[in-house]
């Protein structure tokens, strides 16, 4: 069978390049490529020096051709370690760009149980009913729960063809579209993942999913601070981090925590706010009494003590947990005081982020302020 260059230029197109999201060819690995008879040679480049990932691009690039061009072709490949150049600007925002998202929020917490992942959800529905078009990355590797939140646990994401190589399809409801380890997990079983393993299945997450146009992408990161947090901070292009915490002191100190790792300097992620929830608890008989069950302002005077924005607070109320445990967010319900509280932290969150984003162009700082309806002063 005879082949040229452009024939093994399309089979590579179908590799993705080590840690990237693009193709080898897109990426530019790809240095040489000389065909002699039934031989080709092909001089690849890549910046992970481990034996393993110099067999892995070599064995994937042999398959390719023997599968697109023609089985009967000896292939040779040649692997050069180089070390990626350093960036020109160290403060700038780490991480691949994802092509056609054009905004990235990190949601955290310094402690597991506060709520980090009911206030994603209903923070997600607020910018939907906004008019945004919003997706949320499940990054909570060991406690997967948007998929129960959006009552799709037992949908699974599809596989679709992109630009000749297979990618998921994010599962949606609610106008919000859904990628979550959940979907690929057995809920009875435990995950039991080291941390490589971990930002591995994340990574596939994020660049191996046809996540479409995107205004928002929200990532629920699991609690605490560690190599989840490292991988995602160092594989996307985060605009901003929202720290979630209840009013007591133990809760406060990690999420102080929390914001102390985005703003190291081999992170320098900004930190939007803080959001406090569970911050009071109203009973019914008495709607106008609170009860400061966990401290009263404790995220609020964090937020002051640290030069931070206050996004606002959520009170402790029965219908919350009960809408996240049916799959419904609360901030669906129409005029309601909850729909008013998560809408009232979307908007400060939004604007917190025109406030940040120096790279965002005037034209869309003009539609997040009036579609929200939030201040940048």
């Amino acid at each position: 069978m005879s082949f040229n260059k452009e024939d093994i230029y399309k089979a590579l197109e179908t590799i993705t390049a080590p840690g990237e999201g693009k193709s080898l060819v897109e990426n530019e690995n790809v240095k040489n490529i000389v065909t002699f008879g039934n031989e080709v040679i092909i001089d690849v480049v890549i910046s992970n020096p481990t034996l393993q990932a110099k067999k892995k691009i070599e064995a994937e690039i042999a398959k390719a051709i023997h599968q697109q061009v023609s089985e009967s072709i000896q292939v040779k490949v040649n692997v050069k370690v180089e070390a990626a150049a350093p960036k020109e600007n160290p403060n700038q925002i780490r991480g691949k760009e994802i092509p056609n998202i054009k905004n990235i929020i990190a949601v955290a917490s310094g402690k597991g149980g506060v709520g980090k992942s009911t206030i994603t959800s209903n923070t997600a529905i607020s910018l939907a009913k906004m008019g945004f078009k919003v997706g949320i990355l499940d990054a909570d590797v060991y406690g997967p729960s948007q998929h129960l939140m959006f009552d799709v646990e037992n949908e699974r994401p599809i596989s679709v063809k992109v630009d000749g190589r297979s990618k998921m399809k994010p599962v949606e409801n609610y106008g919000v579209k859904l990628l979550s380890l959940g979907f690929f997990t057995n809920p009875n079983q435990a995950v039991i993942w080291r941390g490589p393993m971990a930002s591995k299945a994340l990574n596939q997450l994020i660049f191996d999913a046809d996540w479409g146009e995107l205004d928002f992408l929200l990532i629920d990161l699991p609690p605490g601070t560690g190599d989840v947090h490292l991988s995602i901070v160092q594989a996307l292009p985060i605009n901003g981090a929202v720290v979630v915490s209840t009013p007591q002191n133990i809760a406060l100190a990690d999420a102080k925590k929390g914001v102390a790792m985005f703003q190291q300097e081999s992170i320098n992620v900004p930190v939007l706010g803080i959001v406090e929830n569970m911050a009071y608890f109203t009973p019914a008989e008495l709607p106008e009494n609170k009860y400061y069950i966990f401290g009263q302002n404790g995220a609020k005077n964090l937020a002051e003590d640290i030069n931070t924005a206050f996004l606002g607070e959520i009170p402790i109320v029965q219908s919350i947990r009960e809408a996240g445990d049916v799959g419904r967010p609360v901030a669906l319900q129409e005029n309601t005081p909850l729909e008013e509280a998560f809408t009232s932290i979307t908007k400060e969150m939004v604007a917190q982020l025109v406030k940040r984003n120096d790279n965002l162009p005037p034209t869309e700082v003009v539609r997040i302020t009036t579609m929200s309806g939030c201040s940048t002063k």
